[in-house]
């Protein structure tokens, strides 16, 4: 006697699941997709490098003038941003004490400086405020470092703290700062088509306007590198780390890679960077005594 199979219920009719990711998994594979394969999709996850100095760098000053916000007015001043830098201070991937605390002044005195430019009165109508973008086909969410009402409009800000002075074609080029700004005009169901890249090192301000079609272009584009995803993805699931979609993209980039010990074809690309090879003084003030007397 022959038991009847149980059928399985077909999921041929229903829609396939949004892909869910954020703009900076989407740019890992645009970098490099087997970086890409490492951070995001191998079990266990290799182990990273120990922290750079100059992510330090970053963390701490990105970290300061978010908590500068949620200071009383009356102690928006320059000790109590340096207050700020201090109690933000991440002290990994330095030469030694004497270097880390060389940087601290000159983070201090960036910040400082940086904020002597915009209005500190005048609160911003949100920080890294946490946003999400959903399409046909995509989930996306990211944290955005400032949005400033200005006018009618919401206006996207990113803070930058590295070597390279952005331009105004980064900002342009910028994936997630269009993805940021489509997804705070539904939010706050303001127009979000001006998107600022600031550079606190130097203090320079780069912006872009986007139009609708551009902002929709970014959108297509997202899209795409998603639909790329799912199939990595999908692939990664069957054969693991035999398949071939994830292969490296090298560059000079290679000798900075958190992930260079496990990437053989990396490491041809020439010695590993040390953990403070990242720090350059160029466009940092020299660190001075800027604590005292309003930051005006």
């Amino acid at each position: 006697m022959t038991t009847a199979q149980p059928q399985q219920a077909s999921f041929a009719d229903m829609p396939t699941p949004l892909y869910v990711a954020s703009p900076s998994r989407l740019n890992a594979w645009l970098d490099c997709p087997r970086r890409y394969r490492m951070q995001y999709l191998d079990r266990p996850k290799p182990p990273t490098r120990p922290q750079r100095a100059h992510t330090s760098v970053g963390i701490a000053t990105h970290n300061a003038l978010r908590d500068f916000w949620d200071l009383p007015v009356s102690r928006r001043t320059p000790a109590g941003v340096a207050e700020l830098v201090r109690a933000s201070w991440i002290d990994a991937g330095f030469r030694d004490p004497e270097q880390s605390m060389a940087w601290r002044a000159r983070v201090r005195d960036a910040v400082i400086e940086y904020l002597r430019g915009i209005d500190r009165d005048r609160q911003p109508a949100g920080i890294e405020r946490s946003v999400s973008l959903k399409t046909d086909h995509i989930a996306v969410t990211g944290r955005i470092d400032r949005l400033d009402e200005r006018d009618d409009e919401v206006v996207v800000v990113d803070y930058k703290t590295g070597r390279q002075v952005p331009t105004d074609d980064d900002a342009r080029t910028s994936l997630p700062l269009a993805l940021y700004a489509v997804a705070a005009a539904r939010v706050f169901r303001r127009p979000s088509r001006r998107v600022e890249l600031h550079h606190i090192p130097s203090g320079t301000v780069v912006a872009h306007e986007h139009t609708p079609e551009s902002l929709q272009r970014k959108v297509a584009e997202a899209e795409s590198i998603a639909s790329d995803l799912r199939r990595a993805d999908a692939e990664f699931r069957e054969v693991g780390v035999e398949s071939s979609r994830f292969a490296p993209r090298l560059s000079a980039m290679c000798s900075w890679c958190d992930f260079r010990a496990h990437c053989p074809e990396g490491q041809t690309m020439g010695p590993e960077k040390s953990d403070w090879a990242g720090l350059d003084a160029a466009g940092y003030p020299a660190a001075g005594s800027n604590e005292g007397g309003p930051a005006s």
